[in-house]
């Protein structure tokens, strides 16, 4: 009996150090993917992504940005097609797993703003790879399985025919004047403008609160859509923006628009991302895109496009980077909906 228990033993000593064995020579394979992936060149790379002539890219992109991006690409590395598949976020995420529930995987690549960053690494579809140009990103516009491409911000804006000059607000504070009663407009669903202020201005719940009540006093008037906002800015339908995107102003003021920007500080996110889809068809060139979507080359065609690149090393065409940044991060999103349902109960939101 004993000589039974001594073999059984033996046999499942045996099992559990041979299963580590495969652990270790698994982890190693890895580990060597990765060096060799952080040690090889972008024209390394694309002599392997030539080979599978393609790319299928998951993102939501605007106009300009698909007329600049794919045929940049295209050019910077011939013989590689990109196929690119636009929608929002949330409408290529239901995309995906509808493929995946038919057995197929047809993405590449996809892209996601920041609100829908944590519900696609939940879903654990994208693929660990070593992305040796993340190396310049600070650790909000990053993580180990994805790298922001672009980023927006929310900031606050004026007509420059109903605001007189030497009285424009200065900051966000100046925005609880009464003075601006009947005068500020927004979009209704940019709670995020609350968080940032929250987490990274104020530190603290309350004092940001206490801000957006006093602004909320004014009687602000809401608009669905930031571009129809800023129209109405244009026209004079009110005074103020306080919830407006930064990269709609410069187009509009070379126009002739009487609108201006208040520069000195805004919210900040991730606009769009780069991630490789698990069980990619064409992983080189996957692979390929991402790492020359947020190299510093990569970057530069964003601006190009209109876009406020990620890198922090890249300016955009325009000047619409605020001066003080509330950048949110991925953690941050797990608690919008704590701030959405204050961002509402404060301007009575239904």
């Amino acid at each position: 009996m004993k000589r039974n228990q001594t073999l059984s033993g033996s046999i499942g000593s045996a099992s559990f150090i041979g299963t580590l064995l495969l652990a270790l020579v698994l982890c190693l394979a890895s580990a060597a993917r990765l060096f060799a992936a952080q040690a090889e060149s972008l024209d390394q790379l694309y002599e392997k992504a030539k080979k599978e002539g393609k790319i299928t890219l998951y993102a939501p992109l605007s106009p300009r940005t698909m007329e600049v991006l794919p045929p940049a690409f295209m050019k910077r590395f011939p013989g590689i097609t990109v196929d690119h598949i636009d929608a929002t976020s949330d409408k290529l995420i239901a995309r995906v797993l509808a493929e995946q529930k038919g057995g197929r995987v047809i993405a590449d690549v996809i892209s996601g703003a920041l609100t829908y960053l944590p519900q696609i690494l939940d879903l654990k579809i994208v693929e660990h790879v070593a992305i040796p140009e993340a190396a310049a990103y600070p650790p909000q516009l990053k993580g180990d399985l994805w790298v922001a491409t672009d980023t927006q911000f929310y900031i606050a804006g004026w007509n420059t025919n109903l605001v007189k000059k030497g009285e424009e607000p200065k900051a966000y504070e100046d925005l609880a004047n009464p003075k601006w009663k009947d005068g500020i407009m927004g979009e209704p669903r940019d709670y995020q403008l609350l968080v940032g202020f929250a987490k990274r201005k104020y530190h603290s719940d309350e004092k940001a609160i206490e801000l957006f009540k006093k602004i909320a006093a004014n009687n602000v008037e809401f608009h669905r859509g930031h571009s129809q906002l800023t129209e109405f800015l244009m026209a004079g339908q009110r005074a103020i923006c306080f919830t407006c995107y930064s990269h709609h102003f410069p187009v509009r003021m070379k126009k002739g628009a009487p609108i201006q920007p208040l520069m000195v500080e805004g919210v900040g996110e991730v606009g769009g991302s780069a991630m490789v889809m698990k069980g990619a068809p064409h992983p080189n060139a996957a692979l390929l895109w991402v790492r020359w979507a947020v190299s510093e080359e990569g970057q530069k065609v964003y601006a190009q496009a209109g876009e406020t690149p990620a890198h922090p090393k890249v300016e955009p065409l325009e000047k619409i980077r605020p001066a003080t940044p509330y950048m949110l991060t991925i953690d941050d999103v797990r608690e919008f909906p704590k701030y959405e349902k204050i961002w509402k109960e404060i301007f009575q939101i239904r």
